[in-house]
């Protein structure tokens, strides 16, 4: 499932990036992109090592959807692209570090640190779209449809804690 889903990822940052004026955003998004193909390649080399390969039906689905995707980031604005892909991005994360618990326990050390590499770059990718989304009108209701976002900007870290906690 990551392999295709990171084809998705691929298919859908190269439009978004380009749906954008240049900026350092677009540029980073850019270089988010460049490592999504990245860990695309890193998770094939890890099934074709375990005499695996991705399903075809996967695939053409996956690529049908990134591409959707891509396209609809030049029709729908900035927020919604830059929401799910957070959203994803923090999904990803998830499937990663299962993966590697699933490799460790199963003697593949190589591989569990490699998806956990892989689940640290994911949450860089969560960060840049927390930050790109962060006190935007939408995100109240995003947020409590879909189940992501930042926090909202009123809550003080450590708001109700105790001075003795």
């Amino acid at each position: 499932m990551a392999y295709s889903g990171e084809k998705a990822a691929g298919y859908a940052y190269s439009s978004h990036w380009r749906s954008l004026k240049p900026s350092e955003e677009r540029t980073r998004l850019q270089l988010i992109e460049s490592e999504e193909w990245t860990h695309r390649a890193i998770v094939g080399r890890m099934l074709q090592d375990l005499n695996d390969r991705p399903q075809l039906w996967r695939e053409i689905l996956m690529a049908t959807i990134g591409r959707s995707v891509g396209m609809a980031c030049f029709f729908i604005g900035r927020f919604l692209p830059m929401y799910f892909a957070g959203k994803l991005e923090a999904d990803n994360i998830q499937e990663y570090a299962h993966a590697s618990y699933h490799a460790a326990q199963l003697g593949l050390e190589a591989y569990s640190s490699e998806l956990m590499n892989l689940c640290e770059v994911e949450k860089q990718h969560e960060l840049f779209f927390i930050g790109a989304v962060r006190g935007h009108k939408l995100l109240p209701l995003m947020r409590s449809i879909f189940r992501w976002g930042p926090p909202p900007e009123s809550v003080a870290v450590g708001a109700g804690r105790r001075k003795d906690e």
